[in-house]
């Protein structure tokens, strides 16, 4: 269902005093190859933007344009955080995806008094959070942060396309579509792909 976002989490923290808030979410993380990708954003308090929402409810042509008004937005602060597939598969995609989430605050040139973070609490985290289930289409701060993060791991996914024309990475970004379930039976995993995944895993493929 469609439900628009606006500031009410953002608007209970600013009353108790809490100016400096950011949203974080990530994408990649039920994907079958390439990196998980977290991205934190501080909106400014008076921000409005009519077309923003959760990155899954846009289009791809939205979500670009989306993107570059919000990262090119001199009063918006926002980072990313970029785990491999090496370390999801040593770590666990879980441990990974907050591992991004971590590395996209600390990038943060201003840093932020609270959190709010889409789907469940993360611990440990070096900041005092609040976690929203469905917060990417409730907080405007959590639906920048989509956004920024699934256009960034779009991108590279589309640079991996050209590294690994094979795979077609360019049109599922990874995911386990059938499209790319048929590429990994006739070619096997590349290195981008996570090993520790079903079905890339073994005793479907051998490596």
């Amino acid at each position: 269902m469609y439900r628009r976002c606006n500031f009410r989490h953002e608007k209970k923290l600013r009353a108790l005093g809490i100016a400096r808030i950011a949203g974080i979410d990530e994408a990649g993380r039920g994907a079958l190859a390439g990196p998980v990708v977290a991205a934190a954003a501080i909106l400014p308090e008076r921000f409005r933007h009519r077309k923003l929402n959760d990155s899954k409810q846009l289009s791809p042509e939205l979500r670009e344009e989306i993107y570059q008004y919000l990262t090119n937005h001199s009063e918006i602060v926002w980072a990313v955080g970029i785990v491999d597939s090496l370390e999801i598969d040593r770590i666990n995609i879980l441990r990974a995806s907050r591992q991004a989430m971590r590395i996209a605050v600390a990038g943060l040139t201003i840093s932020p008094e609270h959190v709010l973070i889409d789907g469940l609490p993360v611990f440990p985290f070096p900041l005092p959070q609040t976690a929203i289930v469905d917060g990417d289409c409730l907080s405007l701060s959590i639906a920048a942060a989509s956004v920024i993060a699934k256009v960034t791991r779009d991108t590279l996914m589309r640079e991996f396309c050209a590294r690994f024309p094979q795979y077609c990475f360019s049109q599922h970004k990874g995911y386990g579509t059938e499209l790319h379930l048929q590429k990994l039976h006739e070619h096997g995993p590349c290195p981008i792909h996570r090993r520790s995944f079903e079905p890339v895993a073994p005793p479907v493929f051998s490596f």
